[in-house]
């Protein structure tokens, strides 16, 4: 591979895991947020005003910095991808610019009145703006999504006699019947990481036997919006995902398994080592004929291996993508399994006693960022070599004039950079949940009662 364009690929994959650290839980928050307002009204109940407050300010602090790190990346489509914006700027310009100028907005302005409009608005008003938030935040996340499936699977354009890719349906690319699966499965992983930060920072708050109220509700919250989200990013999301690779990317499917040999009754790996020299999977543990089951709904259903496909269009980094793709089901699966275990508590009462139990929602809290990591990893290396699936290549769609060492230097530079931002960001957040939601008590409840009074 040329220097340059892998200085530019690490490059954009470096900001764009970064980046992604801080959408995934605004995102995943604001649903919770707002059921946490929708409690507040419908038992007229203080408290989770106060809860939903404290949550917000977290909001807040994840939504500036992913503000901060994904402005770079914008600019990055012209500084080291500008063969692939000049080529392909009339089809993903829309939804880009769609995503700045509505739903960014939406939400950053309605986020401004959550936060200081409180005490001015009734409170039918303030559950209005946590909505608005939730709405605007989540429709961005549809215009990114849809870019990206465009990338995956292009729809609604034409070629220009310069080669370049223009729009011919505005409604086409929106309702790309790849981004609606990509989007419902990118919303859950985003929900689970809302759902399991908030209920390991109530597991925190009852094992340090403080903010005991609160720690509660946020358990209780973010347990039960885990488990229910936890299961649909498995099936119906992850599934249908699935059933479209296996119709639109059958080689990205076939590399995901490491199968090698198309066979019929293909087996689903559950663990072993792709050894790519003697193209074989050493030590694997699989469940017979379930590939062939999940793929095509028949035990004996013949699948196709790497060996059907030329290998100049495989995956270029096949146990990169095995090993992600893997790290993410197998995280998924063990979601699943503590909420599950976690509402059964939950039901029998025993929740905020099983201090064992506290401590695995405590310890879990990392792991969804992983698994989310793993899935973008697996969808950008399973698309590979391709930019735009079947269309451009990767070598062709980066900047040809900036060198290799100008793009290392930037990559060191950001690197210094958001080195800074994430110590700044952990303070910030390390800051609140010391501090708690107690400190909110008081006015939440006067701002209930002159709401009350009106």
């Amino acid at each position: 591979m040329d220097s340059a364009l892998f200085i530019h690929r690490l490059h954009f994959a470096f900001t764009v895991t970064f980046h992604y650290l801080f959408p995934q839980l605004t995102m995943g928050l604001a649903p919770l947020i707002v059921a946490l307002k929708t409690l507040a009204l419908w038992k007229n109940d203080a408290r989770y005003d106060v809860a939903a407050r404290f949550w917000a300010k977290i909001f807040g602090i994840n939504f500036v910095l992913g503000v901060v790190t994904g402005i770079p990346m914008e600019f990055q489509f012209g500084t080291n991808w500008s063969h692939f914006s000049q080529a392909a700027g009339g089809v993903i310009g829309q939804t880009l610019a769609m995503e700045g100028t509505f739903a960014f907005f939406l939400e950053s302005a309605f986020l401004g009145l959550f936060l200081y409009g409180e005490q001015r608005l009734s409170r039918k008003a303030h559950w209005g703006a946590a909505l608005a938030v939730f709405l605007g935040s989540w429709l961005s996340g549809y215009f990114i999504v849809a870019t990206d499936a465009w990338m995956q699977h292009p729809v609604a354009y034409t070629r220009a006699p310069d080669g370049s890719f223009q729009l011919n349906s505005f409604w086409g690319l929106l309702l790309n019947p790849w981004a609606g699966w990509q989007y419902a499965h990118n919303m859950c992983g985003a929900a689970i990481t809302g759902a399991f930060v908030m209920a390991a920072i109530g597991a925190y708050y009852l094992l340090r036997e403080k903010q005991l109220e609160q720690g509660r509700i946020f358990v209780c919250t973010g347990v039960i919006a885990g488990c229910i989200f936890s299961i649909l990013q498995l099936a119906p999301t992850g599934d249908q995902q699935g059933r479209l690779l296996s119709q639109h990317q059958p080689v990205t499917l076939a590399a995901m398994e490491a199968l090698f040999q198309g066979q019929p009754g293909a087996p689903l790996v559950i663990i072993g080592q792709p050894d790519m020299a003697k193209r074989r999977l050493d030590n694997p543990i699989v469940v017979p004929g379930m590939l062939s089951f999940l793929t095509y709904r028949r035990w004996n259903a013949h699948v196709q291996g790497l060996d059907a496909y030329p290998q100049e269009i495989w995956p270029q980094n096949i146990p990169l993508l095995y090993y992600s793709y893997h790290i993410m089901v197998g995280l998924g699966t063990i979601f699943i399994a503590v909420m599950i275990a976690a509402v059964y508590l939950l039901w029998r009462r025993r929740l905020y006693q099983a201090r064992w139990m506290l401590w695995v929602l405590l310890l879990s809290l990392p792991f969804p960022y992983i698994a989310n990591t793993a899935g973008w990893i697996t969808a950008e290396v399973g698309r590979q070599p391709w930019l735009v699936y079947g269309l451009m290549l990767t070598s062709e769609g980066y900047s040809k004039m900036v060198s290799a060492g100008n793009g290392l230097f930037t990559l060191l530079g950001f690197l210094g950079m958001y080195l800074v931002l994430g110590i700044l960001f952990l303070f910030l957040v390390g800051r609140e949940i010391a501090h708690g939601p107690h400190g909110l008590a008081v006015d939440t409840r006067a701002h209930g009662a002159a709401a009350a009074a009106d």
